[in-house]
């Protein structure tokens, strides 16, 4: 049996917790904060953590973590 790599685009953008979640930076933050409004900004601050579905997907690409 081969060893498993680690995405290196997975390894970049996430993290996962002692619980298991997978961590992330907030979506929509990268440019254009003028036409959102304050609240999207300030409810998209720090990180944020995947939904169940999605984690599955991303623990895939992270056989190591």
């Amino acid at each position: 049996m081969p060893k498993l790599k680690t995405k290196s685009g997975a390894k970049k953008r996430f993290k996962l917790t002692a619980t298991g979640k997978v961590k992330t930076g907030q979506a929509g933050k990268r440019h254009g904060m003028i036409k959102r409004t304050a609240k999207f900004v300030r409810n998209a601050r720090g990180t944020t953590t995947l939904s169940p579905q999605d984690a599955r997907i991303v623990k895939q690409y992270m056989p190591n973590a």
